[in-house]
C-alpha cells in the first residue's frame, strides 16, 4: 500500500512537470521526456553530461503494474467469492499494458485531399525528409528522400539511387520566413525562390507538431554545383533544377509513408447550426480504392464516425482551402482494443462483485414490503 501511494504521488509530479515544461519545450518533446521515458535526463551546463534526476512516467507505470499484480496475488486466493475482484485487477492489469503498447507502437499522422483529388500517403505530423524526385517520366515519379536529422548532423550526405550529393549549408528545426526587406542581410540562396525570402530561426518553446523547418541546401554531381536552394514546408510548391536531361524537384516535407490502397475525396461537408456560424457537424466522403483487394466504395468520415481500414483509424480533423479540403487525422494503433476490453473486465467484474449484494438487499427491502402489507391486512 505505501508503495502504490509514493507512485501514484511520483505519477502526479511527473503530469506536473510535464505541464510547466510544455511551455519551454513544446507539447510532444515534454511528453517524450516525462511521460514515455524510463528516466529524466538533466545536463547542467556547468558539467556537460547528462545526469538521471526522476524516475520517468514509463518507468512509474511499469512499477505500478507489478505492484498491483503482486498486491492481488498475495492477498486475493483463487476461490470463486472473490473471482470478481480478480477480474477487476485483470482489468486493471490490462489498462496498464494498453498505455505500454500505445506509447511504444502508435503512429499518428494526417492526410490533406482536395476536393476531387486522391491521396495514397500519409504524412507525418513532426518529422521531415528532404526529398529530391525526379519527375521526368510523364506516368511516375521517383522520389529519393534524407531524414531531416541527417541535415543536421551531416554537412554533406550522399543521395542513394542518384548521382547527386546534398551540401548542407543550414538546417533550422524552427524557422520564420518573409518576404525580404531592402534592410535584410544577403541571401545564401542563389537559385529558386529562395533570394526573395528572409529566414531566421524562431525563438521561444519548440513544438515539434507546429514548428516549420527550413534548410539551405546545395545539390552536387562531382564538382558542379546547381546552386543553393531555400526549402520549407511553408513554400508550398517543389523546386526544380535539370541535370543531363532529368529533372527533379526538390522539397522538404513532412515524412511520407506510401499505402497500398488511395483514398478520393468526393464531397466535404462543413455543416453549421442555423442562422449562426457555429459547426455542427464536418464529414468527408471518400471512395475507398485498393487494386490488390480490387475495393471500390463510398465511406462517409465524420467527427464520430472513423473510418477503420488495413490496420488504421482515419478521423475527421479539420479541413481548409474554404471548404474544398479535407485533413485526416491517420493513427495506427495495435492497441486500441485493448481501453476498450479493460473497461469491460473491470464493469463485469464490479457487476459481478456488486450483484448479490444488491440482489439480497432488494430480496430484503421486498420482505420488508410483504411483511408491512400482511401486517396491514392482519389489522
Amino acid at each position: 500500500m505505501v508503495l502504490a501511494l509514493v507512485l501514484l504521488v511520483l505519477l502526479m509530479v511527473e503530469v506536473l512537470l510535464c505541464t510547466f515544461a510544455q511551455t519551454s519545450m513544446g507539447t510532444l518533446e515534454a511528453v517524450n521526456l516525462f511521460m514515455r521515458s524510463w528516466v529524466v535526463w538533466w545536463t547542467p551546463a556547468a558539467l556537460g553530461v547528462p545526469l538521471p534526476v526522476f524516475p520517468g512516467g514509463a518507468l512509474v507505470g511499469l512499477l505500478l503494474g507489478v505492484n498491483l499484480l503482486a498486491a492481488t496475488a498475495k492477498r486475493l486466493d483463487f476461490s470463486r467469492r472473490l473471482a470478481s475482484l480478480w477480474v477487476v485487477h485483470a482489468g486493471l492489469v490490462l489498462l496498464f499494458v494498453g498505455e505500454f503498447l500505445t506509447g511504444a507502437f502508435q503512429e499518428d499522422c494526417r492526410m490533406a485531399i482536395d476536393e476531387g483529388g486522391s491521396a495514397n500517403y500519409v504524412e507525418s505530423g513532426h518529422a521531415y525528409e528532404l526529398a529530391v524526385v525526379d519527375v521526368t517520366a510523364q506516368d511516375r515519379d521517383d522520389h529519393h528522400t534524407i531524414p531531416a536529422s541527417l541535415l543536421e548532423e551531416r554537412p554533406f550526405v550522399e543521395l542513394g539511387g542518384t548521382p547527386i550529393t546534398v551540401k548542407v549549408h543550414a538546417y533550422l528545426p524552427s524557422a520564420l520566413l518573409a518576404n525580404r526587406q531592402p534592410n535584410d542581410p544577403p541571401s545564401e540562396a542563389t537559385e529558386g525562390i529562395g533570394p526573395m525570402i528572409a529566414v531566421h530561426a524562431a525563438s521561444g518553446p519548440r513544438d515539434a507538431t507546429k514548428d516549420t523547418p527550413a534548410a539551405l541546401v546545395e545539390p552536387m554531381v562531382g564538382a558542379r554545383s546547381y546552386g543553393v536552394w531555400l526549402l520549407s514546408p511553408a513554400l508550398g510548391a517543389p523546386q526544380r533544377f535539370t541535370h543531363e536531361g532529368r529533372t527533379y524537384a526538390l522539397a522538404l516535407r513532412p515524412v511520407r509513408e506510401y499505402l497500398p490502397y488511395a483514398l478520393t475525396l468526393k464531397k466535404f461537408r462543413h455543416d453549421k447550426y442555423a442562422g449562426t456560424d457555429i459547426p455542427m457537424n464536418f464529414s468527408s466522403l471518400v471512395h475507398v480504392s485498393n487494386a490488390a483487394t480490387h475495393e471500390e466504395r463510398d465511406v462517409l468520415i465524420s467527427m464520430n464516425q472513423p473510418l477503420r481500414y488495413e490496420g488504421r483509424a482515419f478521423y475527421q480533423a479539420s479541413f481548409g482551402k474554404g471548404d474544398t479540403m479535407t485533413v485526416l487525422q491517420v493513427v495506427r494503433n495495435p492497441g486500441w482494443t485493448i481501453p476498450y476490453l479493460s473497461c469491460a473486465l473491470v464493469t463485469f467484474g464490479l457487476v459481478l462483485h456488486f450483484w448479490p449484494k444488491l440482489a439480497k438487499t432488494r430480496r430484503l427491502a421486498r420482505a420488508n414490503v410483504n411483511a408491512n402489507a400482511n401486517a396491514k391486512g392482519a389489522a
